[in-house]
């Protein structure tokens, strides 16, 4: 079935009683389209409120504009979440397969790319326009670009105020996510409303973000920026120790890449991170054994292992002369250049901050939520999903997951 061409101006659809909805779904990004979609094919009355004039900016330059739109593992234990256990339900009805079939009805090319990552083969736009169709199917209402000043409740009904005039609906779904990116219009507005209807929120901050060292301490590896290469990264302690194997990336300010992306949403202010930077050599003992083999100088030998600029910079940080020769140098020296390169124990000063953050980690407290529903348990008919919840993927597409995920289900109980 192709997509319908639209351009991504404001559209309405006709509707007698333009005010009086069954459901008003605020924000519409993937968590929200996806939630008006699936509620308005059920019948129900729907409105989707969007304040900025350009629709689902976040999906539209995600995986380089292709979208990594679900990853074929996703499941509980690859999300974040102060109840970690809450997602599953969500998860377990509304998995990567089935939006996958949605993604083939649409008929739109994609490819595996990276441990289980979906892409588009062509554009990002493909996903807007079929979520776009699908809201279509449901007769869902536009309000685009449309500011909300204030929600009520008037008893069953909630009375939302709106630069368009006042909307009612017996159910309100708040999709508007969170602080990450601000420059396409993120905005703390779910949390705003959160804390208004006295709800919990676990306190937000970047998540998938590059990470940042003061910058004397960093000055010595400002010239490797550019530099990547597969590592293994660790943070946290017994239990909370979490790893991961990925590509890291030397910027001018820090570290950068999937590896770090990914530990950052596990890392803690003021903690460690550790680096192996040679995953799969144990480098002490492989110099210190070819001392008597290896007649070569140490600047000679790193790079059989490290990027040359990289063996360069971890000698100088080191103290260490490329022109020394292996045989000629201590155990003891060879054991700290080898542990420094297998075990670099680093404590980052911050992060690049929601600018640059993919997500963010925190949010509306699971446990004022239904898992099966996502309704608050204090507020009757007031949802919140996709990233506005305590809910946090990791890297590669997972969140992505999480809002289709978390919007059928709403969509469903609306």
């Amino acid at each position: 079935m192709p997509v319908p061409a639209y351009n991504h101006a404001f559209v309405v659809f006709p509707d007698p009683m333009q005010n009086q909805f069954d459901v008003a779904v605020i924000g519409a990004g993937a968590a929200g389209m996806m939630c008006a979609a699936v509620a308005g094919q059920r019948g129900k009355k729907v409105v989707l409120i969007e304040h900025a004039s350009k629709l689902a900016e976040k999906i539209r330059i995600s995986g380089g504009g292709r979208c990594n739109f679900t990853n074929l593992h996703a499941g509980p234990q690859n999300f974040v979440s102060n109840n970690p256990h809450f997602c599953r339900s969500a998860l377990s009805r509304y998995t990567p397969q089935d939006f996958l079939g949605l993604v083939k009805r649409y008929r739109i090319a994609y490819h595996e790319k990276h441990k289980g990552q979906l892409f588009c083969d062509h554009s990002a736009e493909q996903i807007i326009d079929m979520l776009k169709a699908e809201c279509e199917a449901g007769r869902v209402a536009w309000r685009m670009p449309c500011k909300i000043e204030s929600i009520g409740k008037d008893g069953e009904t909630f009375r939302l105020d709106t630069d368009a005039g006042t909307i009612h609906a017996a159910s309100v779904v708040i999709a508007t996510g969170g602080l990450s990116i601000p420059k396409i219009g993120a905005t703390d507005f779910a949390f705003r409303i959160a804390k208004q209807f006295g709800l919990k929120l676990i306190d937000p901050r970047p998540a998938l973000v590059p990470l940042t060292f003061d910058p004397n301490t960093w000055e010595p590896f400002v010239p490797l920026s550019g530099i990547a290469l597969e590592v293994e990264i660790e943070t946290g302690e017994k239990k909370a120790r979490t790893h991961f194997r990925e590509d890291l990336l030397f910027t001018h300010r820090g570290l950068s890449g999937p590896a770090v992306l990914q530990i950052s949403s596990f890392w803690d202010s003021g903690k460690p991170i550790t680096l192996n930077l040679v995953p799969e050599t144990d480098i002490a003992e492989t110099l210190v054994e070819g001392k008597t083999s290896l007649k070569k100088n140490i600047g000679n030998l790193l790079p059989q292992w490290l990027p040359s600029r990289l063996a360069e910079g971890m000698l100088l940080a080191n103290g260490i002369k490329p022109d020394a020769r292996l045989a000629d140098m201590p155990d003891k020296v060879l054991r700290r250049l080898g542990e420094s390169i297998n075990r670099w124990v680093i404590v980052p000063n911050g992060s690049e901050g929601y600018r640059k953050a993919e997500v963010t980690r925190g949010g509306v407290d699971t446990r004022e939520l239904s898992q099966q529903t996502m309704m608050t348990n204090k507020v009757p008919g007031l949802h919140f999903i996709g990233e506005a919840v305590d809910v946090t993927g990791w890297l590669g597409g997972y969140n992505f997951q999480w809002a289709w995920a978390s919007g059928t289900v709403a969509g469903l109980s609306v």
